[in-house]
């Protein structure tokens, strides 16, 4: 399998990720106009950077392109001016500006973040408008709500732009205790929920200035990770059971395995589990899809085991679980970890699961690329050293 470039960071050609952020760059970046070199161009601020106009004319257009007399002849523009863009006509100020616009829905906020004035923040906002022919932000009550459009855009600004941030940030060297260098880690909610104490500690005693962005996922990745690696700096994550895994890289964090919890007040006992309590009872499961449809952990582990139980209750969370099993008679199954360190808060016991044990890997996941990076070889050894003493933890 062949690896794309990342759009709008590595090549002039659009990934399907981001193929719509710069599908109509000759908008977004549009010509310098009156000659105005590119460094002369890029210290003005957005306030006072010409506006960018759609469409095509004398007003729009670069000194000796065709002008628009008629319809064919605009689109022919159009044509020429789309397929002769490249990435170093790109502002890409603005896609910085609508990340903040996607993240924060207000102009206000969006200017703060970017550091420039509300009325510099406005015009851009403009310019993106004319150049997808959408609102993007449109008036509600008081407030702002995304067009369908935005909601389109959303993750795939936020992996250009991560991208982006990540082949800048790279260097020769890398000093952990003065960096302002900022990572990217996508994982579960279960996994943060072991790690995440660990690693914001780690952050703060050996790379006080630097930030980590931590991007929860859904579910399993399954075969969206070789595409997913490439524009963050890890994923953590089971191993999946791909042919080909292009390119990446991984190491292996910590193990876990699958246990039962139900409530403390439930009639069954610490005797144990048979199979045939957990075909009877109630099941809160995370995730679950009807089959026919990719099945998640939890589903998997249950269709492993022969089961088709009653699922009462489905949450897009593996750490709310506990908290819909506490104080009934519904049963669900929980990650060790997950499960120890929640039963006491919910008044839980925690059950082996009855049948064959299978066990849970969670491994770092990173693209090739990032081998020679020092900040990443920071980041890898010291992921490589909390899982090690989560490893010296016994499960119970």
């Amino acid at each position: 399998m062949s690896r794309r470039a990342v759009s709008g960071c590595t090549s002039g050609h659009s990934s399907a990720e981001s193929e719509v952020v710069i599908r109509r760059s000759s908008q977004i970046c549009g010509p310098r106009l009156r000659g105005r070199g590119p460094s002369a161009h890029s210290k003005r601020s957005l306030s006072t950077r010409p506006a960018l106009r759609s469409g095509c004319g004398p007003r729009g257009a670069r000194r000796g392109a065709v002008r628009c007399t008629n319809g064919r002849a605009q689109r022919e523009w159009i044509q020429v001016s789309r397929r002769t863009t490249h990435l170093a006509g790109l502002d890409l100020n603005l896609l910085v500006v609508l990340r903040e616009l996607l993240r924060e829905r207000n102009v206000t906020r969006a200017a703060e973040r970017v550091g420039v004035s509300q009325p510099a923040l406005s015009a851009a906002l403009a310019r993106l408008r004319r150049h997808f022919e959408d609102e993007l932000l449109v008036r509600a009550g008081r407030g702002y709500v995304l067009t369908p459009l935005a909601r389109q855009l959303v993750r795939q600004v936020e992996d250009v732009c991560a991208a982006a941030e990540q082949l800048f940030a790279t260097g020769s060297s890398f000093a952990p205790g003065t960096s302002v260098r900022e990572f990217t880690l996508l994982m579960a909610d279960y996994t943060l929920a072991v790690i995440g104490q660990p690693l914001a500690e780690l952050f703060e005693r050996e790379a006080p200035r630097a930030r980590l962005r931590i991007r929860l996922v859904r579910e399993s990745l399954s075969a969206d990770l070789p595409r997913i690696v490439r524009f963050v700096d890890g994923v953590i994550a089971p191993p999946i059971e791909l042919e080909e895994l292009p390119r990446l890289r991984s190491a292996e964090l910590f193990r876990d395995e699958w246990v039962c919890v139900l409530w403390a007040g439930h009639e069954i006992g610490d005797a144990g589990l048979t199979l045939t309590d957990l075909q009877r009872l109630d099941w809160v499961v995370p995730y679950h899809r009807e089959p026919g449809v990719a099945l998640p952990p939890v589903s998997r582990r249950l269709a492993a085991l022969g089961l088709a139980p009653r699922v009462a209750m489905s949450v897009e969370s593996y750490q709310a679980v506990p908290a819909l099993v506490a104080g009934t008679h519904r049963i669900a199954l929980v990650q060790r970890r997950l499960a120890v360190e929640l039963a006491k808060r919910f008044d839980l016991k925690v059950l082996e699961c009855p049948g064959e044990p299978e066990g849970i890997v969670e491994s770092l996941w990173w693209h090739e690329d990032l081998d020679p990076d020092p900040a990443h070889a920071w980041l890898r050894e010291a992921l490589r050293g909390l899982g090690e003493r989560l490893r010296d933890h016994n499960l119970d």
